[in-house]
């Protein structure tokens, strides 16, 4: 059985939008430049995120999910998604705007690829004055009029832009065209997968001088051309309970702002849970975390032991 919970080494992606916020942020030394993302917690293939320390160093996700199967994940997750982690957990720091994109659901990631699609989560972290996102329409849009400005700076007169704050909360659905703003340091939790759609691009070259690939056909039967009411989430910040900010099939996520130690039993989840330190130090399940943190406590531990130091702690956390 295991049930302590695992810290694993992050993984730095370069990008050409990437900025020099994340490395800061975790407290950790690197030699890249444009860092774009961290990979907290990864099973996508060439990504495995590996445990740092303790008994199950040197072990990475899809190992570890092998070898401890419903111990690890959780008996409900294991007969959704056989011994395959279902989450991907990344920070995000954009020095300037990412490229317009959306992300197919599960019918069509499988139907295309064999893959499952990409629904998302974004907590803002930090925003300079006047940072922005891009999340949903903003006013009727159809396939024949994609067909006609595809690849073109037309859709950004379709989109929803918001102007974000830090605590800031965005649920994107498989089929939501987004993009993340110049000036915004966000977490991301998402499902397990790697399938982007490039929209629009803004015509600059990628780190290697050459254009970035554009995916305006994939696109096409992977947007939700509707318009909906809201994009951002309102949500509870009451301190020392839990706020749930999304419960979507794919996986819940909930926000903790803490001052003192509050114990969550998590025993009926049957599933592992992932915890990220946002703000502030404390520990989560003895192990000491600091902002820019990320841990994955076991299934089969029976509660998530969350204690603040002085002023307080945030926690994000999301299971399945």
């Amino acid at each position: 059985m295991i049930s302590q919970p695992l810290r694993f080494r992050p993984i730095l992606k370069s990008l050409v939008w990437g900025g020099d916020k994340i490395a800061a942020f975790k407290g950790i030394q690197s030699d890249s430049s444009h860092i774009g993302e961290s990979w907290e917690l990864s099973a996508i293939k060439g990504s495995e995120t590996v445990v740092v320390e303790g008994e199950y160093a040197g072990l990475d996700i899809p190992k570890l999910s092998a070898l401890f199967g419903e111990d690890f994940l959780g008996k409900h997750v294991v007969e959704k998604y056989g011994c395959e982690f279902p989450l991907l957990v990344k920070f995000i720091d954009a020095a300037s705007d990412l490229s317009v994109q959306v992300h197919p659901d599960d019918a069509l990631a499988l139907q295309r690829c064999g893959k499952r699609g990409k629904s998302e989560l974004w907590y803002v972290l930090e925003a300079a004055e006047g940072a922005r996102l891009l999340s949903g329409l903003s006013k009727e849009f159809s396939k024949e009029r994609y067909d006609q400005i595809a690849g073109g700076p037309e859709i950004m007169d379709y989109l929803c832009q918001h102007i974000v704050s830090e605590g800031d909360v965005f649920f994107l659905p498989a089929g939501r065209i987004h993009s993340i703003g110049k000036g915004c340091f966000v977490l991301e939790i998402q499902q397990s997968s790697d399938i982007t759609y490039r929209i629009y691009d803004y015509g600059r070259p990628g780190l290697d001088g050459r254009p970035r690939e554009l995916h305006t056909a994939e696109a096409r039967d992977a947007i939700d051309y509707r318009l909906y009411p809201d994009y951002k989430l309102d949500y509870q910040r009451t301190e020392n309970q839990e706020n749930v900010l999304v419960s979507c099939p794919h996986f819940t996520s909930s926000f903790f702002k803490l001052t003192r130690t509050v114990t969550k039993s998590v025993c009926e989840l049957d599933s592992f849970v992932i915890a990220v330190c946002a703000e502030g130090e404390g520990s989560v399940n003895g192990l000491a975390v600091r902002a820019g943190d990320s841990l994955l406590i076991p299934a089969c531990a029976e509660r998530l032991v969350m204690s603040p130091g002085s002023p307080g702690m945030t926690i994000i956390t999301a299971n399945c």
